[in-house]
Protein backbone atom coordinates (compact mmCIF):
# COMPACT_ATOMS: atom_id res chain seq x y z
CA UNK A 1 0.00 0.00 0.00
CA UNK A 2 2.65 2.51 0.74
CA UNK A 3 4.24 1.13 -2.60
CA UNK A 4 1.31 2.50 -4.55
CA UNK A 5 0.98 5.74 -2.80
CA UNK A 6 4.84 6.20 -3.57
CA UNK A 7 3.57 5.65 -7.39
CA UNK A 8 1.34 8.86 -7.20
CA UNK A 9 4.12 10.98 -7.15
CA UNK A 10 5.77 10.48 -10.37
CA UNK A 11 2.34 11.07 -11.58
CA UNK A 12 1.69 14.46 -9.88
CA UNK A 13 5.01 15.55 -9.40
CA UNK A 14 3.28 19.64 -9.43
CA UNK A 15 1.33 18.35 -6.41
CA UNK A 16 4.47 16.83 -4.94
CA UNK A 17 6.80 20.29 -5.19
CA UNK A 18 4.24 22.76 -4.56
CA UNK A 19 3.74 20.60 -1.08
CA UNK A 20 8.07 21.18 -0.80
CA UNK A 21 7.98 24.88 -2.03
CA UNK A 22 5.00 26.03 0.09
CA UNK A 23 6.58 26.45 3.82
CA UNK A 24 9.73 27.77 1.69
CA UNK A 25 7.09 30.38 1.10
CA UNK A 26 6.63 30.77 4.23
CA UNK A 27 9.56 30.58 6.00
CA UNK A 28 10.83 33.52 3.38
CA UNK A 29 7.90 35.67 3.89
CA UNK A 30 7.77 35.75 7.66
CA UNK A 31 11.73 36.10 8.04
CA UNK A 32 11.89 38.93 5.24
CA UNK A 33 8.45 40.66 4.56
CA UNK A 34 6.40 40.30 8.04
CA UNK A 35 9.55 39.45 10.53
CA UNK A 36 10.40 41.04 13.54
CA UNK A 37 9.00 38.79 16.51
CA UNK A 38 7.39 40.28 19.17
CA UNK A 39 8.71 39.66 22.09
CA UNK A 40 11.37 37.60 20.48
CA UNK A 41 15.16 37.87 22.57
CA UNK A 42 17.79 37.05 20.41
CA UNK A 43 18.02 36.32 16.33
CA UNK A 44 14.50 35.98 14.81
CA UNK A 45 15.43 33.70 12.32
CA UNK A 46 16.46 31.39 15.20
CA UNK A 47 13.17 31.31 16.18
CA UNK A 48 11.32 30.99 13.00
CA UNK A 49 12.77 28.30 11.76
CA UNK A 50 12.12 25.73 14.38
CA UNK A 51 8.24 27.16 14.42
CA UNK A 52 8.09 27.06 10.52
CA UNK A 53 9.56 23.42 10.97
CA UNK A 54 6.46 22.35 13.58
CA UNK A 55 4.12 24.60 11.59
CA UNK A 56 5.06 22.73 8.43
CA UNK A 57 4.33 19.16 10.42
CA UNK A 58 1.19 20.46 11.18
CA UNK A 59 0.02 22.05 8.01
CA UNK A 60 -0.17 19.72 4.83
CA UNK A 61 -2.46 17.10 5.50
CA UNK A 62 -5.16 17.66 2.58
CA UNK A 63 -2.98 15.55 -0.02
CA UNK A 64 -3.68 12.24 2.50
CA UNK A 65 -7.16 13.37 3.54
CA UNK A 66 -8.23 13.87 -0.44
CA UNK A 67 -6.51 10.39 -1.34
CA UNK A 68 -8.33 8.58 1.19
CA UNK A 69 -11.61 9.97 0.28
CA UNK A 70 -11.03 10.02 -3.34
CA UNK A 71 -10.51 5.99 -2.57
CA UNK A 72 -13.64 5.58 -0.80
CA UNK A 73 -15.69 7.67 -3.16
CA UNK A 74 -13.77 5.85 -6.35
CA UNK A 75 -15.19 2.39 -5.07
CA UNK A 76 -11.19 1.64 -4.86
CA UNK A 77 -11.58 0.36 -1.19
CA UNK A 78 -14.41 -1.87 -2.42
CA UNK A 79 -11.73 -4.03 -4.49
CA UNK A 80 -9.01 -3.63 -1.83
CA UNK A 81 -11.98 -5.51 0.18
CA UNK A 82 -11.46 -8.76 -1.89
CA UNK A 83 -7.77 -8.88 -0.95
CA UNK A 84 -6.22 -10.82 1.75
CA UNK A 85 -5.11 -7.59 3.87
CA UNK A 86 -6.11 -6.11 7.58
CA UNK A 87 -8.48 -3.30 7.27
CA UNK A 88 -5.75 -1.16 8.27
CA UNK A 89 -3.56 -1.51 5.68
CA UNK A 90 -4.70 1.24 3.56
CA UNK A 91 -4.22 3.94 6.20
CA UNK A 92 -0.90 2.79 6.84
CA UNK A 93 0.35 2.53 3.57
CA UNK A 94 -0.87 6.21 3.32
CA UNK A 95 0.47 7.70 6.39
CA UNK A 96 3.67 5.74 5.38
CA UNK A 97 4.04 7.73 2.46
CA UNK A 98 2.81 10.89 3.75
CA UNK A 99 5.91 10.42 6.49
CA UNK A 100 8.65 9.99 3.96
CA UNK A 101 7.27 13.10 1.89
CA UNK A 102 7.26 15.09 5.70
CA UNK A 103 11.02 13.79 6.01
CA UNK A 104 11.64 15.35 2.75
CA UNK A 105 9.94 18.25 3.51
CA UNK A 106 11.88 18.92 7.04
CA UNK A 107 15.23 18.28 4.85
CA UNK A 108 14.36 20.75 2.05
CA UNK A 109 13.41 23.64 5.00
CA UNK A 110 16.05 22.86 7.32
CA UNK A 111 18.67 23.60 3.73
CA UNK A 112 16.88 26.25 3.14
CA UNK A 113 17.38 27.76 7.07
CA UNK A 114 21.07 27.19 6.55
CA UNK A 115 20.94 28.54 3.33
CA UNK A 116 19.66 31.56 5.23
CA UNK A 117 22.07 31.65 8.10
CA UNK A 118 20.18 29.55 10.13
CA UNK A 119 22.78 27.67 12.78
CA UNK A 120 21.68 24.87 15.53
CA UNK A 121 23.70 24.83 18.81
CA UNK A 122 22.72 21.82 20.31
CA UNK A 123 25.34 18.74 19.04
CA UNK A 124 24.03 15.75 16.71
CA UNK A 125 22.45 14.30 19.40
CA UNK A 126 19.86 17.06 19.87
CA UNK A 127 19.26 17.69 16.06
CA UNK A 128 18.32 14.01 15.56
CA UNK A 129 15.92 14.29 18.91
CA UNK A 130 14.52 17.09 17.88
CA UNK A 131 13.99 16.22 14.05
CA UNK A 132 12.22 12.99 15.67
CA UNK A 133 9.94 15.30 18.00
CA UNK A 134 8.41 16.88 14.44
CA UNK A 135 8.11 13.93 13.20
CA UNK A 136 6.04 12.38 16.03
CA UNK A 137 3.92 15.33 16.13
CA UNK A 138 3.49 15.20 12.29
CA UNK A 139 2.21 11.44 12.50
CA UNK A 140 0.00 12.38 14.86
CA UNK A 141 -1.26 14.85 13.51
CA UNK A 142 -1.53 12.60 10.21
CA UNK A 143 -3.67 10.40 12.36
CA UNK A 144 -6.71 13.26 12.89
CA UNK A 145 -6.27 14.40 9.18
CA UNK A 146 -7.66 10.52 8.52
CA UNK A 147 -10.26 10.51 10.53
CA UNK A 148 -11.53 13.55 9.59
CA UNK A 149 -11.17 12.27 6.13
CA UNK A 150 -12.91 9.33 7.18
CA UNK A 151 -15.87 11.30 8.51
CA UNK A 152 -16.08 13.65 5.73
CA UNK A 153 -16.39 10.70 3.16
CA UNK A 154 -15.84 12.48 -0.10
CA UNK A 155 -13.28 14.81 -2.01
CA UNK A 156 -15.35 17.52 -1.63
CA UNK A 157 -15.83 18.30 1.35
CA UNK A 158 -11.83 17.76 2.96
CA UNK A 159 -11.86 22.03 2.36
CA UNK A 160 -14.44 22.24 4.83
CA UNK A 161 -12.64 19.80 7.51
CA UNK A 162 -9.46 20.49 6.95
CA UNK A 163 -10.18 23.75 8.60
CA UNK A 164 -10.76 22.74 11.91
CA UNK A 165 -6.92 21.79 11.44
CA UNK A 166 -6.01 25.28 11.36
CA UNK A 167 -6.02 26.45 14.66
CA UNK A 168 -3.44 24.57 15.83
CA UNK A 169 -1.17 25.95 13.89
CA UNK A 170 -1.98 29.66 13.64
CA UNK A 171 -2.85 30.07 17.69
CA UNK A 172 0.58 28.90 18.80
CA UNK A 173 3.92 30.39 18.98
CA UNK A 174 5.91 29.60 15.42
CA UNK A 175 5.73 33.14 14.70
CA UNK A 176 5.30 35.16 17.75
CA UNK A 177 6.38 34.67 21.58
CA UNK A 178 2.95 34.55 23.42
CA UNK A 179 4.38 37.02 26.24
CA UNK A 180 3.33 39.38 23.08
CA UNK A 181 -0.68 37.82 23.11
CA UNK A 182 -3.00 39.20 25.43
CA UNK A 183 -2.93 37.25 28.75
CA UNK A 184 -6.38 34.38 28.07
CA UNK A 185 -4.30 33.82 24.49
CA UNK A 186 -0.94 33.39 25.16
CA UNK A 187 -1.99 30.81 27.46
CA UNK A 188 -4.29 28.87 24.97
CA UNK A 189 -0.85 29.42 22.98
CA UNK A 190 1.69 27.85 25.38
CA UNK A 191 -0.40 24.81 25.54
CA UNK A 192 -1.19 24.03 22.41
CA UNK A 193 0.40 20.85 21.44
CA UNK A 194 2.24 22.38 18.56
CA UNK A 195 3.59 25.07 20.46
CA UNK A 196 4.68 22.60 22.86
CA UNK A 197 6.85 21.05 20.08
CA UNK A 198 8.08 24.05 18.90
CA UNK A 199 9.48 25.16 22.19
CA UNK A 200 10.86 21.74 22.52
CA UNK A 201 12.51 22.09 19.30
CA UNK A 202 13.85 25.21 20.03
CA UNK A 203 15.41 24.40 22.71
CA UNK A 204 17.05 21.07 21.60
CA UNK A 205 18.31 23.18 18.80
CA UNK A 206 20.07 25.92 20.99
CA UNK A 207 18.17 28.23 19.94
CA UNK A 208 15.80 32.02 21.31
CA UNK A 209 12.81 30.72 22.53
CA UNK A 210 13.62 27.39 23.94
CA UNK A 211 12.93 26.14 27.28
CA UNK A 212 13.85 23.39 29.43
CA UNK A 213 11.48 20.84 30.41
CA UNK A 214 9.49 20.26 27.15
CA UNK A 215 10.37 17.93 25.55
CA UNK A 216 8.07 15.05 28.03
CA UNK A 217 5.51 17.75 26.76
CA UNK A 218 6.40 17.30 23.11
CA UNK A 219 6.71 13.78 23.28
CA UNK A 220 3.15 13.31 25.70
CA UNK A 221 0.74 15.28 23.86
CA UNK A 222 1.44 13.08 19.78
CA UNK A 223 0.87 10.27 21.83
CA UNK A 224 -2.34 11.36 23.32
CA UNK A 225 -3.77 12.40 20.32
CA UNK A 226 -2.50 8.90 18.35
CA UNK A 227 -3.77 6.86 21.32
CA UNK A 228 -7.44 9.00 20.09
CA UNK A 229 -7.31 9.10 16.77
CA UNK A 230 -5.94 5.95 15.31
CA UNK A 231 -7.84 3.18 16.93
CA UNK A 232 -10.67 5.42 16.10
CA UNK A 233 -9.88 5.67 12.59
CA UNK A 234 -8.99 2.40 11.83
CA UNK A 235 -12.41 1.16 13.85
CA UNK A 236 -14.24 3.63 11.41
CA UNK A 237 -12.61 2.30 8.37
CA UNK A 238 -13.13 -1.41 9.47
CA UNK A 239 -16.89 -0.23 9.63
CA UNK A 240 -16.86 0.67 5.96
CA UNK A 241 -16.19 -3.31 5.24
CA UNK A 242 -18.60 -5.60 4.48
Amino acid sequence: MTRRELAHWARQPVQVLVGLVFPVMLLLMFGYLVGGGREVTGDYLGYLVPGMLALTMAFGLEGTMLAVTQDLDKGVIDRFRSMPMANGAVLVGRSAADMLQSAAGLAVLLGVGHALGWRTHGGAAAFLGAVGLLLLFRFAMLWIGIQLALVAGKPELVQAVQILVWPVGFLSNAFAAPEAMPGWLGTAVQWNPMSQTATAVRDLFGGPGGEPGHVWAAVAWPLALLAVFLPLAVRRFGRLSP
